[in-house]
């Protein structure tokens, strides 16, 4: 691009006609960028997925093949020592190391439900720092390494208890990964992108969840601790780039009244797309956000608005009800008749179509028909499998099942970015992920239960998963419209919508 265009005439009116103006082309170099942040997400698998197959129970055999009272044993509790032997090493998994396999289902479950209970607790103390005063750039960063140190450590944990803790610490950090991650790279794009990067990000999340079975078959016949070594050092790496070359969100800038670094960002990202902004910006008025001063004042708003309250309760529901099954399914693959590393890499795949099936019509489909339908289905095909007997049919509804919860997901998020204007976005959905991972500190215990009664697990999974989804039918239709960036912005076009639909 040899001439570079001007590309503002006139002045801008508001924070949207700016972004769209300097950088709604969308150039390579700035996808990029945006590509690179939601690469978190795959760290953000990787943690929230890995007990999956480090805590997994591990298979074991009789030593005496005419010992009829093991032969005749469900499980090894009570048999006497030496009648019995695990079929891998005894450190492949947290329970045959620690000799937890007798253990009551909320030990068996303490790790996995302490990340949760570190997730949820993480998102009420830092999420709205990255709506008031740490940023979008500083949280992502912060999330990333306290996650990576985290899960770094637990590879030496001495016992359960360290461990349980050492997750709830990862938990803490992970809470805000996902959320600013994907908040960050939708204001770094034009209007034409934000859906599509989002979907990117999704598409990252599947394949760091894809990656846990590769690496626990590359390690089944080493320790459990190696697969955190394994996960930890990228993730390091990562935290450590994104640090040097990513960019703050303009749009956040703006609306913290720091127009000055927003526009140097503008400029820059224009500049990597060939093209330059050559119109002063000192005559745009942009009101600063003067509320939103205090950690907790973006969800001060959210609650104190009716209609923001209305839209965030409802969209929670749902977002409890899919967490339950998202987070629970992976969990419960142990408790089929079927190949555990099998079992698991197929629902690692059904990520990765269902996002993809996502990303090429995300600009067609209602958001809300879409979660209603996807979660009738995720719920009946997860009451089916409790009364399935085939190990194959189990396998494949389950697949069914979860691919559909996956993609009542990634609907469900681009929903809450729609939602809620920038000024609250990263507090919106926040507590959205919350509602998520609420359910995936049930998740655990449930899929404990389950291993005695099938309906624990994936009939309880999908009942949830199918009345909290009926709650989107509360929430407002955003297919095509145009993100607020303040709570002005958000009113007045409600108000634009009632009179044009009396």
């Amino acid at each position: 691009m040899g001439d570079q265009a001007p590309l503002l005439a006139k002045k801008p009116s508001t924070i949207e006609d700016v972004i769209e103006s300097c950088i709604g082309s969308t150039g390579f170099c700035q996808l990029l960028q945006a590509i690179l942040v939601v690469m978190a997400w795959i760290f953000d698998a990787q943690q929230t997925f890995i007990n999956v197959v480090t805590d997994m129970g591990p298979s074991w055999h009789c030593t005496h093949k005419n010992d009829s009272s093991c032969s005749s044993a469900a499980g090894p509790c009570g048999l006497p020592e030496g009648s019995w032997s695990w079929d891998q090493p005894k450190h492949a998994s947290v329970i045959s190391e620690w000799s937890l396999q007798c253990s009551p289902p909320s030990l068996i479950g303490l790790p996995a439900s302490s990340y949760f209970i570190g997730c949820l607790v993480g998102d009420l103390l830092l999420a709205t720092l990255a709506d008031s005063r740490l940023g979008r750039k500083k949280m992502l960063v912060f999330s990333c390494l306290t996650m990576s140190l985290a899960a770094g450590l637990s590879a030496a944990s001495p016992n359960v208890w360290v461990y349980s803790a050492l997750r709830f610490i990862c938990g803490l950090g992970r809470a805000t990964v996902g959320t600013s991650a994907l908040v960050l790279s939708t204001e770094m794009v034009g209007k034409v992108w934000r859906d599509r990067i989002s979907i990117i990000g999704f598409i990252a999340f599947g394949a760091g969840f894809l990656s846990l079975p590769a690496i626990a078959y590359f390690n089944r016949d080493s320790s459990w601790r190696n697969i955190y070594l394994w996960t930890f050092v990228p993730s390091l790496c990562y935290t450590i780039l994104i640090y040097f070359v990513i960019d703050e969100s303009p749009r956040w800038l703006f609306i913290r009244g720091r127009k000055d670094e927003a526009i140097d960002i503008l400029k820059r990202i224009a500049k990597s797309n060939g093209c330059t902004i050559d119109t002063s910006f000192s005559n745009l008025s942009i009101t600063e956000e003067k509320w939103n001063v205090d950690v907790f004042s973006a969800l001060k708003i959210l609650l104190e608005k009716k209609w923001a309250l209305k839209r965030l309760t409802a969209v929670m529901i749902v977002a409890f009800g899919v967490g339950i099954m998202y987070y629970g399914m992976p969990l419960n693959v142990g408790n089929l008749s079927s190949n555990l590393y099998l079992s698991t890499t197929l629902n690692a795949f059904a990520e990765l179509p269902s996002s993809l099936l996502a990303f090429f019509l995300i600009n067609r489909i209602s958001r809300r028909y879409s979660i209603l339908v996807l979660t009738v289905i995720s719920g009946v095909t997860s009451v089916a499998c409790v009364f399935l007997t085939s190990g194959g049919w189990q396998m494949g509804i389950e697949v069914v099942s979860f691919f559909s919860t996956v993609g009542a997901l990634n609907v469900l998020i681009i929903y809450s970015v729609e939602l809620f204007p920038t000024c609250v976005r990263n507090s919106g959905i926040s507590m959205v992920r919350q509602a998520l991972v609420f359910g995936g500190v049930f998740a655990p215990l449930l899929v404990a239960e389950g291993r005695k009664r099938k309906f624990l697990s994936f009939g309880v999974f999908g009942l949830v998963i199918g009345c909290c989804g009926m709650f989107a039918a509360y929430l407002p239709e955003t297919r095509g419209s145009e993100i607020s960036d303040t709570i002005e912005e958000e009113e007045r076009k409600m108000v634009d919508y009632s009179n044009l639909n009396p």
